[in-house]
């Protein structure tokens, strides 16, 4: 049995403090951008305006069967409509999602169902750094 003295448990007890992450808790405002290309169950986020999706995969026979939320996060109370999309891709295969102002996030599905990527990445990022007005 190993013992330890009151001034090693106060040493150890302070080195686990700074051992821990200092890190600002996640905001719905702060939203990540993960664009693929994403490996099964990971999730793909878009921020497109104040449309928000989160998607993930899961390949079974070479196909990708994808699972899609889009949900509005408006701050005038958006957040409560969302609508869940679920589609099985084949390989090379591409699913169209509507984003904000009639633009649509292009999800493809890869080789053998490997990966799920954003195929139009440019104009999402694009149109994701754009403030309102311009």
């Amino acid at each position: 049995m190993v013992r330890f003295s009151r001034s090693t448990l106060s040493a150890l007890a302070a080195g686990a403090l700074f051992a821990l992450p200092v890190n600002a808790p996640a905001r719905a405002d702060n939203a990540t951008t993960n664009l693929g290309p994403v490996g099964p169950r990971v999730p793909i986020l878009v921020k497109m305006g104040d449309k928000r999706m989160i998607a993930t995969y899961v390949p079974s026979g070479g196909n990708c069967f994808v699972s899609a939320v889009v949900f509005d996060a408006a701050p005038s109370g958006g957040g409560l409509a969302s609508m869940r999309v679920r589609v099985s891709l084949h390989p090379g295969e591409l699913f169209n999602v509507d984003g904000a102002d009639d633009r649509q996030v292009v999800l493809l599905c890869g080789f053998k169902g490997d990966m799920l990527t954003v195929l139009n990445r440019t104009e999402v990022m694009t149109y994701g750094t754009s403030t309102v007005g311009e």
